[in-house]
C-alpha cells in the first residue's frame, strides 16, 4: 500500500481540483504522509493496537504514562506473550480500567491463538481486517480506521465518525451547523480511492481556520 511522495502530491492536487476549498490547506501542509514508502511503522501491529486501547478517552500525556508502565510490566515492549503474563491487578495498578485490562488480555490471547493473524494483517483487505478486529472486546470502528490509516498506510479510509474530520470539513466549507456522519460519508464518495488523504487535510484544516 506504500506510495511515493510524488504520488501523494498528485493526490493532494486532485483533491484541490475537485474541491477548490481545500486548495489553501493542500498548499500550506503539502503532501499527506500516510502510506509514504519512506515511513515504516515504528511499532508492531499488536503494540499499535494495544496502545490505541490504552489511549482511549485519555489525554496524550496520561496515555503516554500508562503505556510506559504497561511496557515495563510486559518486559520492555508491549507484546502478546508479555501481556498474557501480566496479571489483571497489575494492569489496574498501572492505570488501566477494568475494560482496558480485559481488552489487552483478550487481544493478546486472540493473537497467540492465531484467532487474529496479527503479523499478516497487512496482506488483508480493509474489510477483512475489520472482520478480524471488530469482534474483539475494546476495539471499535474508529480504532480500526486509525490502525488502517496510520499503521498500514491504507489510502481510502474515510473516518466520518471522527469529530476532527467532521469539524475540519465544516470549517473548510464554512458551515454554520454540524454535518452528520451519514451525509459526510456520501460526500466523501467523490474522493475515493484516496479518502485517507482527504481526512488528513480535514484534520489539518482544524489547525488554521
Amino acid at each position: 500500500m506504500a506510495i511515493t511522495l510524488a504520488q501523494s502530491r498528485r493526490i493532494g492536487a486532485e483533491i484541490a481540483k475537485k474541491n477548490p476549498r481545500f486548495k489553501p490547506i493542500v498548499k500550506q501542509f503539502g503532501p499527506c504522509p500516510l502510506g509514504l514508502n519512506s515511513r515504516k511503522p515504528l511499532e508492531s501491529n499488536f503494540s499499535t493496537l494495544a496502545s490505541s486501547i490504552l489511549s482511549q478517552q485519555l489525554s496524550t500525556k496520561a496515555a503516554a504514562t500508562i503505556i510506559k508502565r504497561v511496557k515495563n510490566l510486559s518486559g520492555g515492549r508491549i507484546s502478546p506473550s508479555g501481556i498474557s503474563r501480566v496479571k489483571i491487578g497489575d494492569l489496574r495498578e498501572a492505570g488501566c480500567s477494568n475494560s482496558k485490562a480485559r481488552a489487552l488480555r483478550e487481544l493478546a490471547q486472540a493473537t497467540l491463538s492465531s484467532e487474529v493473524s496479527m503479523s499478516s494483517l497487512h496482506r488483508l483487505g480493509d474489510e477483512e481486517i475489520k472482520e478480524q478486529l471488530l469482534p474483539l472486546f475494546g476495539i471499535g470502528l474508529w480504532t480500526v480506521e486509525m490502525f488502517l490509516m496510520f499503521q498500514l498506510g491504507r489510502q481510502d479510509v474515510w473516518p466520518v465518525g471522527d469529530l476532527g474530520v467532521r469539524r475540519g470539513w465544516e470549517k473548510v466549507h464554512r458551515m454554520k451547523g454540524e454535518i452528520k456522519p451519514a451525509e459526510l460519508l456520501k460526500l466523501g464518495e467523490l474522493y475515493s480511492p484516496y479518502r485517507s488523504h482527504l481526512a488528513w487535510y480535514c484534520w489539518r484544516a482544524t489547525e488554521i481556520l
